[in-house]
């Protein structure tokens, strides 16, 4: 059992240990699917992304900023609305892999939706890449679940590491835990995360305690994702950073934080670039204007940390001397 009271530090260990700078870019609202229980700011049904040109010009100056602080080593992670409805998404992860650094990470969070041809050229354009996954999140409004878990278990099957997100409502508990049972026994990795509230500020509540414990412990993984310190400097780990919600553990106010300085946000509409999804900050800057990274970690001004993306980002609790 981690001892959460007594850590004052943690952080994804690709972050902690290599050094990578992390970018979780919305490319745009517009998806494919229009899911009853989808929150009205996260999809659009009309096209909203950007030129191709204008992507690349951000992306490259992101990598700028970044290796004037020293990182040369790279994450990026694409969602939407819905990545692969962009048409540039293909030719968009060419070009990050332009200039030659020591390290180049692909995610993407996304429906699966595409056909094993899209998926072949997709294949394609990461195969030079040091690491590529995608999290996909299964939508049984729109999507048939063989079809969904066909196309999971062959992208497996040529190296992606592959994640099923799925959110798990308070009042759909036990059909949704027995579809992940289901994934999980075709060999997909599957991650239970508590349902956030639609602000996205906090998780909501009406869990029961049997439900909690299956969030806390259920669907371990086989690589531990995050490292936790405590005050001696004793490390503990955590196969996943959904799961800082489920204990309830995501309050880093006043913790020095490396959002804004090893890692960013950006998001549509408004082309925002932030320190994080959570962070109250002003913006960084935006897409059409130009956007400052940090020089240096700052302190979390943030009530809640709900974001697992922004939970990975490494903290520190930083005692006055």
């Amino acid at each position: 059992m981690i001892p959460f009271e007594n850590i004052v530090k943690l952080g994804q260990r690709t972050m902690l240990e290599n050094n990578v700078f992390s970018v979780s870019w919305i490319l745009g609202r517009f998806c494919n699917y229009d899911c009853s229980y989808c929150w009205p700011y996260a999809k659009s049904k009309t096209v909203d992304h950007r030129p191709l040109l204008e992507y690349i010009r951000t992306m490259d100056e992101i990598k700028s900023q970044a290796r004037a602080n020293g990182f040369d080593k790279f994450h990026f992670s694409f969602s939407g609305g819905e990545p692969t409805a962009y048409k540039g998404l293909i030719d968009l992860i060419k070009a990050y892999q332009e200039p030659v650094s020591n390290y180049l990470s692909v995610h993407m969070t996304t429906n699966a939706s595409p056909g094993f041809n899209w998926w072949n050229k997709w294949l394609t354009a990461t195969e030079k890449l040091d690491r590529k996954s995608i999290t996909a999140s299964y939508h049984a409004e729109f999507s048939n679940e063989k079809e969904f878990a066909g196309k999971l278990v062959f992208l497996q099957e040529q190296g992606v590491l592959v994640t099923i997100n799925q959110v798990m409502v308070p009042d759909r508990f036990g059909e949704y835990y027995a579809r992940a049972l289901r994934f999980k026994q075709a060999g997909l990795h599957v991650t239970l995360k508590p349902q956030s509230n639609d602000t996205a500020s906090a998780v909501v509540e009406g869990y029961s305690d049997a439900q909690l414990e299956i969030l806390q412990n259920e669907m371990e993984q086989e690589i531990s994702q995050m490292a936790l310190f405590d005050k001696e400097g004793k490390e503990y780990t955590l196969d996943q950073a959904e799961r800082l919600n489920a204990f309830q553990f995501n309050k880093f106010k006043g913790w020095m934080c490396n959002a804004g300085y090893q890692s960013c946000i950006i998001r549509e509409p408004g082309g925002e670039v932030k320190r994080a999804y959570s962070c109250h900050d002003e913006p960084l800057g935006t897409i059409e204007k130009g956007f400052t990274l940090f020089k240096k970690p700052k302190v979390c001004i943030t009530p809640t940390c709900v974001s697992s993306a922004d939970s990975k980002i490494p903290k520190e609790l930083v005692y006055e001397s």
